[in-house]
């Protein structure tokens, strides 16, 4: 009876397969792992719960300070001055007596233009003028001895008009000579092409040899002043309202406007993201706003001594709009929410955290200020937000940081 026994348990087990074995074995074992991890994960729960650990928290103290409240906007320099030189009269260009790209200044003779023709022209003017002063000699001459005649009754009263006439001709036509031989110098003076302004000159535009004036090409060569430069920059008419009541409501001790005393306002930006060292004042804004952008245009003047700023170049431009004094602030990451309803994560002496509304103002660099809602001397959370709620009780680490105005 129990040999049939033991052969029947036998065959169950040959027919048993391992997916069978592993639902009748493995999953108690699995279950059994999960409730022991869970178990655990409470426990250290209750332990961290019962051991009364808090939240360690940076805080920033809510303090005052001066800002400077800037605009930035897109902007494009251009040179202050630029002046193409042209040949004023025609020939053919025998010489260039500059380096292209360097420095040249005012009244350098740049090029030349044959002069020959131009020379000859001077030298018949000389004649004429000759020729019209020893006219004038004669008529001089014979008005001096027909007088004499008319006063003695032996010459008519004709032949001293005519006489007369001939003199006031003779010196008309010594004017005119003169006249023309001006003309005729300064047009040969056109022949040497000299720098109108100083500043850096561009590439020549016709080789040596061309025929260059009226009948050639009449553009040798562009001029650009380039020690000082204009920025050009899209300013909406608030903005500008702003900027210009910054200007005039800056005082002196005394009461009196420091307008030269005013800090220069306009900061700009090289192409390698640095501050451009010097800074500028806008000495120009177009009268007329653009209908499609409500825009006009704005121009700042700026020293170049060095040569940084190149025309063409663009830029970003920093117009100081406001100097915001005694302003309570605190970094910008402690405000929250959007909109009106910002609010802050007040952590008072004890360490409990207060949510509490503010209202903000101007953002300058990392900080915000707030004009209602805090006192000066009270610490802000500013970091771990998702961790904290109103009532909590945290561990405040206060930042090191400062607020001041910045450079």
């Amino acid at each position: 009876m129990s040999t049939d026994t033991n052969v029947s348990r036998q065959r169950s087990c040959r027919n048993i397969s391992p997916n069978q074995s592993f639902r009748k074995k493995g999953w108690p074992t699995i279950a059994l792992f999960i409730l022991i991890g869970v178990t655990s994960m409470v426990n250290c729960k209750r332990a961290d719960q019962s051991s009364g650990s808090i939240p360690e928290v940076k805080v920033a103290e809510v303090d005052t300070a001066t800002l400077d409240v800037y605009g930035e906007y897109e902007g494009n320099i251009r040179a202050s001055q630029s002046v193409e030189v042209t040949a004023r009269v025609e020939g053919v260009l025998e010489k260039m007596l500059f380096k292209e790209g360097s420095y040249v200044t005012k009244g350098q003779t740049l090029f030349v233009i044959d002069p020959k023709l131009y020379q000859a022209r001077v030298e018949r003017s000389q004649a004429q003028l000759d020729r019209a002063k020893a006219l004038l000699d004669k008529a001089q001459r014979d008005l001096n001895r027909i007088r004499p005649l008319f006063n003695q009754k032996a010459a008519s009263q004709l032949d001293l008009d005519n006489a007369e006439a001939a003199v006031e001709c003779a010196e008309a036509d010594v004017e005119i000579c003169k006249v023309d031989l001006l003309e005729s110098k300064i047009t040969l003076g056109y022949t040497r092409v000299v720098a109108p302004i100083s500043g850096y000159i561009s590439e020549r535009m016709v080789d040596v040899g061309a025929l260059v004036g009226p009948g050639g090409r009449s553009l040798l060569a562009t001029i650009v002043r380039s020690d000082t430069v204009l920025v050009d920059f899209q300013m909406t008419s608030l903005e500008y309202l702003k900027s210009k009541d910054r200007s005039v409501n800056i005082m002196c001790e005394d009461g009196s406007e420091c307008l030269d005393k005013l800090p220069s306002y306009v900061n700009i930006t090289l192409a390698d993201g640095r501050e451009y060292p010097y800074k500028g004042l806008v000495d120009f804004a177009d009268p007329v706003v653009d209908t499609k952008t409500g825009t006009f245009t704005v121009r700042a003047e700026m020293p170049n001594p060095d040569g940084l700023l190149l025309p063409g170049e663009n830029t970003k431009v920093k117009v100081l709009h406001d100097i915001l004094k005694g302003a309570m602030t605190v970094p910008a990451v402690a405000v929250r929410g959007e909109g009106s309803d910002r609010y802050v994560l007040v952590v008072s002496s004890d360490g409990t955290v207060e949510k509490r509304k503010v209202s903000v103002g101007e953002t300058v660099g990392k900080r915000i200020v707030v004009s209602d809602g805090l006192k000066v001397g009270e610490k802000v959370a500013i970091d771990k937000f998702d961790l904290l709620s109103n009532g909590i009780a945290v561990n405040p680490v206060s930042n090191s940081k400062k607020a001041g105005r910045p450079q």
